[in-house]
């Protein structure tokens, strides 16, 4: 039986996929959460195989939570199931460790097909996203990303540097690189070229 615990925050999706799920005859939908902190509690009380995530959720993302599984429960297999088609997305998937990232809009028959082939060590990618994925490589360092995602939810420089460790002049040096890497001619319009990629 391949245990399952799935996490996503809207509760209809939820609902939807555990019934899904439970019918099949070799996996058992084991928990399911609400939030990445919610699924980690359960990580550590419960044994599953495969933890099936969403990617924006409320106190941390997928990927965020990908990464921390990865580093605390080496033997759970992570899959990505989001609406997000966008390759830069799946390219951090696969860096924070993520065995599958699978679309939502793909047929519902898929979806326990790429459970039992991560389950069984392989990977359950959409080829073309996968492709693309290496194509266009994130031209944006860590720090930049933080800088910038920081300044889209509309923190000024001053409150980013102390949120960060950082002094105001750091700060706005890291707008100004990412601004310029993404071709951008301000920060919004840097935010949202680096969305629409999945750099962000």
């Amino acid at each position: 039986m391949i245990r399952v615990l799935l996490v996503e925050d809207q509760g209809m999706v939820l609902g939807a996929l555990a019934a899904l799920l439970d019918l099949e005859t070799d996996i058992e939908v084991a928990g399911t959460a609400g939030s990445a902190a919610e699924a980690l509690g359960l990580l550590e009380r419960n044994g599953v195989d495969i933890l099936l995530t969403d990617i924006e959720m409320p106190g941390g993302s997928g990927l965020e939570l990908a990464a921390t599984v990865r580093r605390r429960f080496p033997a759970v297999r992570v899959v990505i199931l989001t609406t997000f088609a966008r390759p830069g997305y799946l390219r951090r998937a696969l860096e924070a460790g993520a065995a599958g990232y699978l679309l939502k809009d793909a047929p519902a028959t898929e979806l326990a097909g790429a459970v039992r082939r991560v389950h069984a060590g392989g990977r359950a990618i959409e080829p073309e996203l996968a492709q693309a994925a290496w194509v266009e490589a994130d031209p944006l360092t860590e720090r930049e990303r933080q800088v910038l995602r920081r300044a889209a939810e509309g923190e000024s420089s001053a409150e980013t540097a102390a949120a960060l460790g950082l002094s105001p002049g750091t700060v706005r040096n890291y707008l100004s690189e990412a601004i310029s890497k993404l071709g951008a001619g301000n920060r919004v319009e840097a935010a949202r070229i680096a969305r629409r990629n999945g750099w962000l």
